[in-house]
């Protein structure tokens, strides 16, 4: 190998491990706010690139119609609760905090001819179709179990999970897709050129980063969403409405999980499954960060991702095993560091 080699290996690990980084930032972000090990995060990653491929091919994306139908679920459940509790006044409200958002969608779809559309037409269509489905499916799967153990929570997570695959399968088929890349511009750099795609996922990560660590490090509101996963029943005493915590927390998720999927889709073909193995190893980013630390998981993401890309070039065959592989040492290290609590009950 010489230095040529290695500067492209690490270019590619460093791009592989911005998504990753930001997977991971999602992941930490979930379990912070809501105690929810998200395993569907690499779900809304496919959703983003094959939803902005579906809007460059000219078609309506699937993914509305799984918006629309968690949109009317959403609604029939808050309805039939106001009229159980006789909160008739409450029905036009849910009426339009749930309708609305998908009939306003639905009618920028129909309006322009999508495939003829600028680049950023597209990708802001992607991110108004994909994004709200965290908050809707929040509200839908996690919200009446909020209350239980992080076990219990990680079980419907990989329920979930399941089924998002078996939708994705039924609304984009086996085949795999490659979206159009936002830019070909390269840049040269000695004897190595480095495409601006690439340089734009590792600027769209630290950003995230940065921006996270800010949040909730130090700002009230960030505080405040940190508040309900430690102690729920004090973040209501004190006036920190929960559900909304946990719908904010989703929605960031999908936007971030959007984001990835519209970074990465020129990078390589995704398919209706790849989301599974993209959360496992965001997922192994966020361990190395303690589920609890945005630089830290970064960190590790470009650790994984640098390890991949350069296991590609030596033992292709193993690489995923040397990925999986870091997490056991990680945990001895954690299990070695913090001491052990009681079950949680």
């Amino acid at each position: 190998m010489d230095a040529t080699i290695a500067a492209f290996l690490l270019q590619d690990g460093l791009t592989t491990g911005a998504i990753y980084a930001l997977i991971a930032l999602a992941l930490v972000l979930v379990f912070a706010v809501t105690r929810v090990i998200f395993v569907g995060q690499g779900d809304f990653v496919v959703f983003g690139a094959l939803t902005l491929a579906s809007l460059q091919a000219g078609m309506l994306p699937p993914t509305f119609w799984l918006l629309l139908g968690c949109a009317v679920a959403g609604c029939v459940l808050d309805c039939a609760i106001a009229i159980r509790h006789q909160h008739l006044w409450r029905l036009p409200r849910i009426l339009l905090n749930y309708l609305l958002p998908s009939t306003l969608v639905w009618a920028a779809l129909s309006a322009f001819d999508l495939r003829n559309l600028p680049g950023l037409a597209q990708v802001a269509l992607t991110l108004l179709v994909v994004t709200p489905l965290g908050p809707l499916l929040y509200r839908l799967v996690y919200q009446r179990l909020a209350e239980t153990s992080v076990l219990m929570l990680l079980i419907v997570s990989v329920a979930l999970h399941i089924v998002l695959l078996g939708l994705s399968l039924l609304m984009f088929g086996a085949e795999g897709f490659r979206t159009e890349a936002l830019s070909d511009v390269a840049l040269t750099v000695g004897e190595m050129q480095v495409s601006l795609q690439s340089l734009m996922v590792i600027g769209c990560a630290l950003s995230l980063i940065i921006m996270l660590y800010l949040l909730f490090g130090h700002t009230l509101y960030g505080k405040a969403l940190r508040a309900t996963a430690f102690n729920r029943n004090g973040a209501q005493l004190v006036g920190i409405p929960t559900r909304l915590a946990g719908q904010a927390a989703f929605a960031l998720a999908a936007l971030v999980g959007t984001c990835s999927g519209i970074l990465i889709g020129p990078l390589t073909t995704l398919y209706y499954d790849s989301g599974f193995l993209i959360s496992l190893k965001g997922f192994v980013a966020a361990i190395i960060g303690g589920l609890a630390s945005y630089p830290m998981a970064a960190a590790g993401a470009f650790l994984v991702g640098t390890l991949e890309s350069f296991s590609m070039f030596w033992a292709s065959a193993y690489k995923e095993v040397i990925v999986f592989t870091l997490v056991i040492p990680v945990l001895l290290i954690l299990s070695l560091k913090h001491s052990h609590s009681g079950e949680e009950h």
